[in-house]
């Protein structure tokens, strides 16, 4: 039956002290607790002072960081008095997570308010933390909406910590007086994480990558561990972002402070960022407080797949603890902070990527260190590390050393790509493994691409006709696209390339123009398409004489972008490179009967010298020399 009393009447009969509302807990119950930074503090800290006054208590949570050690009093009691089960996706690798091993429960955190309305998991009482109550008797869980709103709706005894200092958040964050059987009053801090104030080149390097897939007017979901230094710098110049995330976080405040975040073209919820779970400072909680922009939701609708995919250009941004060469991804809470950021990765991976224009980006920087020395966080094999994306969801992959897209990639071009990301110091030891493994042929070398740190300084987009076109350093994986491009051209322009009637371009010639050092070897290319399906267009290579400190040039473009001015582009720009690397000059070789080449290469600023050498005309410039 609906209770019809009107809440002021029984307000203050529901009004209890902390040590008599837990008091109404009896042995062999279910107890939920209020997740992330709205765990209800001092119910949790008298619950542990009657702990030995219970037996058989079970406490269903989150992980999270704990204010008073329940798992030390499961331990030392051996579970007599409670238990507790932690609900948590991700690895347990990390010695503060580890020590809770055996308590986890593995779950999507979109199926977990189902899980307690059903009653597959009966809870009987709930303990959360809310707003002070409005003029009609609604209180807000505020920063806690996730998991929580569904225990509140289904426990069978309700006992509700109301806390002055939580933010009233609008949405779906709402629980009636009426729908409460205990109320405590109680002032105190909001558990909160402090914004990192670290500075890392390698999360500048991240963002640099990241900023080029993201287009403006995307939907954004950033994980919690998503590395603020790189996500922050990515979206800094981005404009009519949108936000549906399961967490926000005092990063996203600050890009809606600044304009970047306005949710004008969400397509979905416009106008309002959407989460279920606020983590980070007190600044962020007051900004969270009756503010009209800001909409949370339990994890059920935030986390499910289909609402995610609603929006447009859906762009989930997550950090990867570990990903294994084939793909296969590890995840894990914040040691700092243990909260289970990591829950709601496959959610929104899967979502983002049935998104119109949607992408699923994961960050992994490429090294840890470690009580051992510095180690690789791309491995042969993830071992028994847990699995919280399977290689067959994983698209974009991004380390400090580049951005990968391995959707549709065969095992052997998946071990490329991650090897690429991988620090330079791990790489040939990699490779070697996956020969071992069978995942890449025993043929194959890294050639100079072992040692090189791709140059993102390099990239540019030039737009022709209306057309976007990608002009870029080459990378490993660009090997077939490469030799794709080859056998596409004319004969005449192979004749006129190759100074032969080339038939066959192998493999290991390929190699060559897609492993290089990118400075005395470079190969430039022109890229038309999605990234990571593009087709290359047109490429142009350099390659240092050392005993005259000149770079030998050469270019190849297909014929529907001949007369574009791409290879007046691509020369420019070989010759600014080879210029900061120290290089004196440039020459070519080519038929006399080859005027575009002799013109295209008279365009530069310098004195061109001609000599002809078997025929051939050899055309040659000094950086020194100008016209």
């Amino acid at each position: 039956m609906p209770n019809t009393q009107y809440w002021a009447d029984t307000y203050l009969e529901k009004l209890v002290s902390p040590a008599e509302a837990i008091a109404r807990i009896r042995s062999g119950q279910r107890v939920f607790i209020g997740s992330g930074c709205g765990e209800p503090q001092i119910l949790v800290q008298e619950l542990v002072n009657k702990t030995y006054n219970f037996s058989g208590l079970e406490i269903v949570r989150l992980l999270g960081r704990e204010t008073a050690s329940l798992t030390a009093i499961a331990d030392k009691t051996k579970d007599t008095n409670l238990n507790i089960r932690s609900i948590y996706l991700g690895s347990t690798k990390s010695s503060s997570i580890a020590l809770q091993r055996r308590f986890i429960t593995p779950m999507n955190m979109s199926d977990v308010p189902n899980l307690f309305i059903t009653r597959k998991m009966p809870l009987n009482v709930a303990l959360i933390q809310v707003s002070p109550v409005d003029d009609f008797g609604w209180m807000s869980l505020g920063i806690s909406v996730d998991v929580t709103l569904a225990a509140a709706r289904s426990a069978d005894f309700v006992i509700a910590q109301v806390n002055p200092r939580m933010p009233r958040v609008m949405g779906q964050s709402f629980i009636h007086v009426n729908d409460v059987d205990l109320i405590v009053e109680h002032e105190e801090d909001l558990l909160s994480v402090p914004s990192s104030k670290i500075s890392s080149e390698a999360a500048t390097r991240i963002g640099s990558h990241i900023a080029r897939l993201i287009e403006d007017g995307s939907t954004l979901q950033i994980g919690l561990d998503a590395a603020s230094q790189a996500t922050v710098h990515a979206l800094s110049n981005k404009h009519d972002l949108g936000v549906h995330s399961q967490f926000l976080t005092d990063d996203i405040m600050h890009l809606y402070s600044t304009g970047n975040i306005n949710n004008k073209k969400k397509g979905f919820n416009d106008g309002k960022m959407v989460a279920s779970m606020a983590i980070g400072t007190h600044n962020l909680y007051e900004f969270l407080n009756d503010n009209p922009a800001i909409d949370f939701h339990p994890s059920d609708y935030v986390n499910d797949p289909f609402v995610i995919s609603r929006h447009n250009r859906m762009v989930s941004m997550n950090v990867a603890r570990m990903i294994d060469l084939t793909g296969q991804v590890t995840a894990e809470a914040s040691a700092a902070t243990r909260f289970a950021g990591v829950s709601g990765i496959p959610d929104f991976v899967r979502g983002a990527r049935r998104s119109p224009g949607g992408k699923s980006i994961l960050m992994l920087f490429s090294t840890c260190q470690t009580e051992n020395g510095l180690q690789s966080n791309i491995v042969p094999h993830l071992n028994d590390y847990v699995v919280v994306v399977p290689r067959g969801d994983v698209h974009y992959v991004v380390s400090e050393y580049g951005a990968v897209n391995l959707f549709g990639k065969s095992i052997q071009e998946r071990v490329v790509a991650m090897i690429s990301l991988a620090h330079p110091q791990f790489r040939e030891e990699l490779f070697e493994a996956a020969k071992e493994r069978g995942l890449i042929g025993a043929e194959r070398s890294l050639g100079e691409a072992a040692k090189a740190v791709y140059p993102i300084q390099l990239e540019e987009t030039l737009k022709i006709n209306g057309e976007t076109i990608t002009i870029r350093p080459s990378k490993p994986v660009d090997e077939r696209r490469i030799q794709e491009h080859y056998y596409s051209l004319p004969k005449e322009d192979v004749l006129t390339r190759f100074f032969c009637q080339k038939t066959i371009f192998a493999r290991p010639e390929m190699e060559t123009r897609s492993q290089t050092d990118y400075i005395k070897d470079l190969t430039l290319v022109a890229v038309v398409g999605d990234f990571g399906f593009g087709r290359v267009v047109a490429v142009a290579e350099s390659m240092k004489l050392d005993n005259e400190n000149l770079s030998e040039v050469a270019f190849s473009v297909s014929e529907g972008y001949q007369g574009k001015g791409l290879g007046t582009f691509f020369l420019k720009k070989l010759a600014a490179v080879a210029r900061e690397n120290g290089i004196a000059g440039l020459v070519a070789y080519t038929f006399p009967t080859n005027k575009a080449m002799i013109r295209l290469f008279k365009t530069l600023p310098y004195k061109v010298k001609t000599v002809y050498e078997d025929g051939d005309l050899v055309l040659s410039c000094r950086f020194n020399e100008l016209a």
